[in-house]
């Protein structure tokens, strides 16, 4: 019995020996594989003139020399050269032409200079932190191209639309926990200044980051910008948050209480350790971070303040201004107490705001400084696109997270709904 092929097995094998049919004929007529008259070349070029013949053919209704297109008012009237940009290089293809000029080709746009590919590199590109001159000589060693900066910042700028759009989408009804962090940006301005840009991440009642926007700041912002800040993310449908974490921003707790009655203002244990060591010699960092271990990871306020008595005894005389700054936010550290193990590790988990940052501080390093703060916004908005195909910058933030939702269900009961956005 002869065995049959599944057809797309088949097709696999078809392609396969096609493509080593045309390898072999390449590499006997001693045509390279990239290059100007390269095979990558001449096979783009001639799939565009295929398409493009296509269009034609639908466009009229009748095919190239076909009798039932005399005397229809219209015909094909020779081709056009042009240079159309794509990931291999330029190309030069031939553009069919109709007699009364009606013809709207889709698959490579009248005025079109660039395949959609091309201005997603240069997106790319841009999100890694290079700039228009970077990415001018990157094209010309790879592709051997030339890309006007101001065509490049004509690329860049059509994304300001869509970050827009973004800044502006509708959000979950609730989330569980917001996240506030500020990333430090150089700016021009006259002369180069350091601007914070502060960035909300959410995690959403089904246990995925949500970066909710990013806003451009002066430094010293009070209440005033913050509760503008937050009214946005409110009337974009956030009704309820059950915790908000952030560090020691001026006016943002007031703000917070304003904009969401219920939630409660956490300050952020990461950040507190942080900002630790920064007062201490580096060669102490792995003793004071076992000695702090038991004060954040205490079964109550009582014995929290305990365990840091005894860091007091041990560091205090040394580092003095170390325990000034913990008794500054005890206040706003002691809520993280009253949790359930698993809402502290939802709390101090920093996989999904570090992929955030990292990305943030690779781009803003690699850039230096930025001329205008419309230039910074959008490079850290390409950044975070980058994160995710839909630019939403969705993720995973706990790979145990049911556990996490029911202790946030009993402890805020009645205010958390699964799936309920």
């Amino acid at each position: 019995m002869t065995e049959t092929l599944d057809p797309m097995v088949e097709t696999e094998v078809d392609q396969k020996q096609l493509a080593e049919q045309l390898l072999a004929q390449a590499k006997e007529q001693g045509v390279e594989l990239m290059g100007p008259n390269g095979l990558l070349n001449q096979l783009t070029k001639n799939v565009l003139e295929t398409a493009l013949d296509a269009e034609m053919t639908e466009h009229l209704g009748y095919e190239k020399h076909d009798a039932a297109g005399r005397g229809s008012g219209n015909s094909r009237n020779g081709t056009r050269s042009k240079t159309v940009l794509t990931e291999i290089g330029p190309v030069e293809i031939e553009v069919p032409r109709d007699v009364d000029s009606s013809f709207d080709p889709q698959i490579v746009k009248k005025r079109q200079r660039r395949l959609t590919g091309i201005d997603e590199i240069v997106l790319s590109l841009t999100a890694k932190g290079l700039t228009t001159g970077e990415i001018s000589a990157h094209f010309q060693d790879i592709y051997g191209a030339s890309v006007s900066k101001d065509t490049i910042s004509r690329i860049t700028d059509k994304v300001v639309g869509e970050m827009t759009e973004w800044q502006n989408r509708p959000l979950d009804r609730v989330y569980p926990v917001i996240f506030i962090d500020a990333v430090h940006v150089k700016v021009r301005d006259g002369q180069v200044t350091n601007r914070p840009m502060y960035v909300a991440i959410g995690v959403t009642v089904n246990g995925e980051r949500d970066i909710l926007g990013i806003w451009a700041g002066e430094g010293g912002e009070g209440a005033k910008f913050w509760l503008s800040v937050l009214t946005e993310i409110k009337n974009r449908g956030v009704a309820d948050v059950c915790i908000v974490v952030c560090d020691g921003l001026k006016g943002l707790p007031e703000a917070i209480n304003t904009a969401w009655e219920l939630a409660v203002v956490q300050t952020c244990i990461i950040h507190l350790i942080r900002n630790t060591f920064r007062f201490a010699s580096r060669k102490y960092w792995d003793a004071m971070a076992r000695d702090l271990k038991p004060v954040y990871t205490a079964p109550s306020e009582s014995a929290a303040r305990e365990r840091f008595a005894e860091f007091t005894q041990k560091w205090g005389q040394q580092y003095p201004a170390i325990i000034k700054m913990w008794d500054n936010a005890w206040s706003e550290f002691v809520p993280f107490l009253d949790y359930d193990v698993e809402i502290r590790r939802v709390i101090c988990s920093t996989n999904a705001i570090e992929s955030v940052n990292a990305r943030y501080r690779r781009a803003v390093r690699a850039r230096g400084h930025f001329p205008t703060e419309q230039a910074a916004l959008k490079c850290l908005y390409l950044a975070t696109r980058a994160l995710d195909p839909t630019g939403k910058g969705k993720a995973r933030w706990a790979m145990r997270w049911k556990p996490a939702l029911n202790a946030f269900a009993i402890t805020f009961e009645g205010r958390i709904t699964p799936n309920g956005n």
